[in-house]
């Protein structure tokens, strides 16, 4: 019974082996199996390349039991795999990437042009908006310059004003003072007037007294 036992466990270990990847030689297809027989069911057919995870190897039968990426297992001829790609397959999987990179520099040189493009369209904004800037400074320097002449400009208004004013009391000043002497003129006049009225009435009064007195020395010499 022992002999049996160990007899199995010597035969498990045959069929055996550790997970390791190999690859379908050739550039042909194989056929994946479901037995150990190439008269078993075709599973599938494995075109050059394709990587297969091995479960079990029997040396006795030249199979190995594999499973593929999607799961499926069968067995396939030993013979008929080996432990790195073939060339022609990394000759393709070199293809594939040169396009794959091929294909991204493309989209780097895409993405470069249109980088290039906004950053022109950057510099022809940045000068713009300087020379608009320049323009608002100018615009500014005059607005403060004006600013500046317009502070003058009321600082004489307001001299003028303040001598429009002193010219004006002056002129009243003088009115009055004009009004004052025409007032003493009219008072001088009123008294000349006065004075001229009184010595005529004093002599209208005095003058036929002094014919009388004469007339009458006339008659007392005669």
């Amino acid at each position: 019974m022992k002999q049996i036992v160990s007899l199995i466990f010597i035969s498990i270990i045959s069929w055996s082996a550790h997970a390791e990847t190999v690859y379908v030689t050739d550039s042909i297809k194989f056929t994946l199996r479901s037995t150990e027989s190439n008269r078993s069911k075709i599973l599938k057919m494995l075109p050059t390349g394709t990587p297969l995870t091995v479960l079990e190897k029997n040396e006795s039968s030249g199979y190995s039991r594999v499973k593929l990426k999607n799961g499926l297992e069968g067995y396939i001829l030993t013979r008929h795999t080996q432990n790195k790609p073939i060339s022609l397959w990394l000759l393709n999987s070199a293809k594939k990437k040169l396009q794959k990179l091929q294909a991204e520099n493309n989209r780097i040189k895409a993405e470069l042009n249109t980088l290039k493009g906004e950053n022109s369209s950057a510099n022809t904004s940045n000068a713009a908006l300087t020379r608009e800037r320049d323009k608002l400074s100018n615009e500014l320097d005059e607005l403060r310059q004006t600013a500046a002449n317009a502070v003058q400009l009321k600082h004489q208004r307001d001299q003028l004003q303040e001598r429009v004013v002193n010219v004006e009391r002056e002129l009243e000043q003088i009115k009055r003072e004009n009004q004052a002497l025409e007032d003493s003129s009219n008072q001088d006049w009123f008294l000349y007037g006065g004075i001229l009225s009184f010595i005529g009435i004093f002599l209208g009064l005095l003058l036929p007294k002094i014919s009388w007195h004469r007339k009458t020395s006339n008659w007392d010499t005669f």
